[in-house]
């Protein structure tokens, strides 16, 4: 290994150590609730499974560049770089949709007492893990033709045009399939995010409603409490945040790869790092918000909000 990716390869290990200890910490808690026989509440489930594909983000995502920093870039044969990238484009959907399910339902919960929806919430929460379990599959279908298109760094094959991802590469679209599932993979995630965003604002005037009226109802001798309720909510309008500037990030360094024939590797790594930062980060922003909170108001603890 070359002296000068030393920094390179501790920075993104010491990054997937981080990501993986929180992600499976919140794990470990939801699978010792299932194995004791406690019923998860719906936040329960969106979160199991938004901690589970983080994890499967950080492993699929930063492995790789650790093996190239490493100096071990020939052991990324094609089924390794199949793998890791079917992986990663799985994960990062499976993140989106479980982000902006969560959303919406807490722009739902924070709304009930000034709407009629409790019976549709009802409803929605029976079914979360079948819509969980959808979205499994929906990704997986989905991005089938990412691993066939992807090849190993030492793989020759003739092709007018390769996309580099740093450590494997791509082919380029060349035909009406791969402009079609381009297509779909833009639409679902542009209409995730158009939904994230929609519930975010909404919950952002609730929260400002809601601070408007217990400022005529408390005097100054009685200071005013933030609800849990409130609380989670910013929690989630915080991960919303964190998660729109990540995927920022890995949108900008898919137009550097597509845009530029030999993409340098350094910016490749820097927009990594920098994409990986939610699923890294989401799980200490839900621990803090649990010690900051009563133990009622928790999905990881209880069976409330979040």
């Amino acid at each position: 290994m070359a002296p000068e990716n030393l920094p390179v390869g501790i920075l993104f290990f010491s990054q997937t150590a981080v990501g993986i200890l929180g992600n499976w910490s919140i794990l470990l808690h939801y699978v010792t609730s299932v194995i004791t026989g406690k019923s998860l509440m719906p936040k329960d489930q969106i979160l199991k499974h938004l901690t589970l594909a983080n994890s499967l983000v950080i492993i699929s995502r930063v492995t790789p560049h650790i093996m190239v920093q490493l100096g071990l870039q020939y052991l990324l044969d094609d089924l390794l770089c199949k793998l890791t990238l079917y992986s990663n484009r799985v994960s990062r959907g499976i993140s989106l949709h479980c982000t902006c399910l969560l959303s919406c339902f807490q722009a739902i919960t924070i709304s009930l007492s000034h709407s009629r929806l409790m019976t549709l919430t009802h409803s929605v929460s029976k079914y979360m893990i079948q819509f969980c379990s959808i979205s499994w599959l929906l990704h997986l279908l989905l991005n089938i033709k990412t691993a066939i298109d992807v090849i190993g760094p030492n793989t020759i094959k003739n092709v007018t045009r390769k996309i580099m991802l740093g450590y494997c590469s791509a082919f380029a679209f060349s035909n009406g399939v791969t402009g079609l599932h381009l297509f779909f993979v833009c639409f679902t995630d542009g209409l995730c995010l158009s939904i994230m965003v929609w519930a975010s604002i909404f919950m952002v005037k609730i929260l400002y409603r809601h601070k408007s009226q217990l400022q005529y109802i408390h005097s100054a001798h009685h200071p005013l409490r933030v609800s849990p309720e409130d609380k989670a909510t910013k929690t989630i309008l915080i991960l919303v945040f964190t998660f729109v500037l990540s995927y920022s990030m890995s949108f900008i360094l898919i137009i550097y790869t597509v845009v530029f024939d030999n993409p340098r590797l350094w910016i490749i790594n820097i927009f990594t790092f920098l994409d990986t930062c939610f699923p890294t980060f989401c799980p200490f922003i839900l621990i803090s918000n649990n010690q900051s909170t009563p133990k009622n108001a928790l999905p990881c603890c209880s069976r409330r909000n979040l």
